[in-house]
């Protein structure tokens, strides 16, 4: 393993820059090629291109260049890294021309590169020069943090953003080599630099630093994220409000964070914080199916790791679902269902004034689901919500549904639940 692999940075420099000027052109040669053959076509609203930006990064390992053989081979990597990155996320608008056969030379490019530094790993590789270039990273990010929500502000600023975009693909895409034990050990240099990125106003820097999140989260142990954990959870929760393509990144990577840090104590502040600054979102857009479906999706681990302490939301919860359940999609209503499966599990729905309503909701979207598609399989949900209300509410369920009991559009529901409680006293 390199020096400084494990974390702990040696006096000397990493073996990577001992590579020879020679070795590290013939590397690039083979990426270069097929990057200039790569068609690009630079965005009107951008002033820079980006195949030239890594070409000459590429190029200025030219036998004539003036840099130091360090300064090349940090440039050499940084491109291969950008190239690399595009194959994790496609839908990057900055790094989408990037063709496969490019993703696949820069690959072979860095793997000869690791063994030509005597890794033995790209992930030893890449941990062994975190020292060297995420400080570089965060610097070129921050330079264009505006602190503005108003765009001809930026534009008149010419606010050199593809920089920070590179940057923070680069970032995300060196952090995700590295995993658990190891990543741990560079919490100090990767999370402030994560939290640069997640702090940025453009959607894509901060996409990449979400994503760099779930990757830290799912790879350093809950000790090694507690010494963060509070500027982590505080920027997540100003990025709530983020815009609607940000959404599903922005719950996911809230929901792992809170639930990894927080999840031995129920009763801390943050869970309350988190769910009620996406609550207040999801209240402005209620009809909006992409972010009440990706918050359905994503949102039980929360109330697993809550517990009993999910009844104080109960208000906006049920007023989100009662609206929810009657939604013309499926996917929506069978959301919907399992979430109020896990929530009347957790807490048996204790001094709750929505029991009464909840059992007529639940009647009248057995009545709807006639027209669905999905039809018997929401059936199936409703009646196991019937049948797990009526045994932790008891008379109160009982006096609710009795009014139902000779309605004769729910004669196949009452015969459904009568032999579904016969099985459940049988069992």
């Amino acid at each position: 393993m390199a020096a400084g692999a494990t974390g702990e940075f040696s006096s000397g420099e990493s073996m990577c820059f001992s590579i020879p000027r020679s070795v590290i052109l013939q590397l690039s040669s083979p990426v270069l090629e097929t990057l200039e053959a790569t068609p690009y076509t630079p965005p009107e609203s951008s002033p820079l291109s980006i195949k030239s930006l890594l070409q000459s990064l590429l190029s200025s390992n030219s036998s004539s260049c003036s840099n130091s053989n360090k300064e090349q081979i940090k440039n050499f990597f940084l491109c291969l890294a950008t190239i690399a990155s595009a194959s994790d996320l496609r839908e990057s608008p900055t790094l989408c021309w990037i063709t496969t056969d490019l993703t696949l030379s820069a690959k072979s490019a860095l793997q000869q590169f690791c063994e030509a530094g005597l890794y033995g790993s790209v992930g030893e590789m890449v941990a062994d020069l975190f020292g060297e270039i995420v400080p570089d990273l965060k610097r070129v990010i921050n330079e264009t943090c505006v602190d503005t929500e108003n765009e001809e502000e930026l534009v008149s600023a010419n606010v050199p953003v593809g920089y920070s975009i590179v940057a923070a693909h680069q970032f995300r895409w060196m952090v995700s080599q590295v995993g658990y034990p190891l990543l741990g050990k560079f919490c100090w240099l990767v999370i402030p630099c994560a939290l640069t990125a997640l702090d940025h106003w453009s959607p894509e820097v901060k996409a990449q630093g979400m994503v760099t999140f779930i990757h830290i989260a799912n790879n350093v142990s809950t000790t090694e994220l507690s010494w963060y954990e509070e500027a982590i959870l505080d920027a997540c929760c100003r990025n709530i409000p983020s815009s609607d393509e940000l959404w599903y990144r922005v719950v996911e990577v809230s929901v792992l964070l809170l639930t990894h840090t927080q999840k031995s104590n129920p009763r801390s502040p943050w869970f309350d914080r988190m769910l009620s600054e996406m609550l207040g979102h999801l209240e402005r857009q209620p009809f909006n199916k992409e972010r009440r479906d990706a918050w359905l999706s994503l949102i039980e681990p929360v109330f697993d790791a809550m517990g009993l302490f999910v009844v104080a939301h109960f208000r906006r919860l049920f007023s989100l679902f009662f609206q929810w359940m009657h939604a013309d999609d499926d996917q929506t209503v069978t959301l919907v269902l399992e979430r109020l499966n896990a929530i009347i599990k957790l807490t048996w729905i204790r001094k709750s004034p929505h029991t009464e309503r909840l059992v007529d909701e639940l009647v009248l979207i057995y009545k709807e689901s006639a027209a669905r598609k999905n039809r018997e399989l929401l059936r199936s949900s409703i009646l196991q919500l019937l049948s797990l209300l009526q045994r932790c509410k008891g008379v109160q369920f009982e006096s609710t549904w009795e009014k139902h009991t000779h309605d004769p559009d729910l004669v196949m529901l009452m015969s459904s639940f009568n032999q579904h409680q016969m099985q459940i006293m049988g069992s």
